[in-house]
């Protein structure tokens, strides 16, 4: 992972096998910078400084160009699960390199250090973008900042298999994971937009 993805230092790692099962603990560096939010859900303003912004665009950017064969998404996921759950038949997928689970819960400030590794991957391009976006949608002026912040993937032909598989697993989530079936109406009203601007052929 290159410097600029600023994420806790790896301090040590095992691997077992047991009863079929394998498994991996990974240990990192204690990060003393709270988290932006508790919750993976923004519920409140945040003032969060332009070079936080730069920062992030430039973690997620040097991101996408490391080579894996890690999955954060599966490729049956979406094609199985996207049509179930927003009713809409995803395109072709663009692949990239992606955190897996960008939500303000993961992410520190006024410094930027990005958490919980676990999960990264290949994945839709604008999968991050679009996680981000979802989540701080109960604070309309921050979704905009976002929805600003990444118009180059968000909206796009190219990010909009990105945008659904996000609403997709917040949608499945949401009978489980309360603050997700809080979101979910929101994220539906999302999907309506999205519905609009493919009918509309853009």
């Amino acid at each position: 992972m290159p410097p600029a993805v600023p994420r806790p230092r790896l301090m040590g790692l095992a691997d077992w096998s047991a009863d079929g099962w394998d498994y991996r603990a990974e240990l990192y560096e204690f990060v003393t910078m709270p988290q932006v939010s508790p919750s993976p859900v923004l519920h409140h303003g945040v003032d969060l400084p332009d070079v936080w912004w730069h920062d992030l665009h430039q973690a997620l950017d040097r991101l996408a160009l490391v080579g894996t064969s890690r999955q954060a998404v599966r490729e049956q996921y979406i094609h199985r699960r996207v049509p179930e759950f927003t009713g809409i038949t995803p395109g072709e997928i663009t692949w990239t390199t992606a955190h897996g689970d960008l939500h303000w819960a993961n992410l520190t400030g006024p410094q930027l250090t990005l958490l919980d590794w676990e999960g990264w991957g290949n994945a839709p391009t604008g999968y991050d973008a679009a996680n981000l976006y979802l989540h701080s949608l109960p604070v309309p002026g921050l979704a905009e900042r976002v929805g600003k912040e990444f118009a180059h993937v968000l909206g796009t032909p190219a990010g909009r298999v990105g945008e659904l598989t996000a609403c997709t697993e917040i949608l499945q989530a949401a009978a489980r994971v309360p603050f997700y079936a809080d979101l979910a109406d929101a994220v539906r009203q999302h999907l309506d937009h999205l519905r609009r601007i493919a009918e509309s052929g853009c």
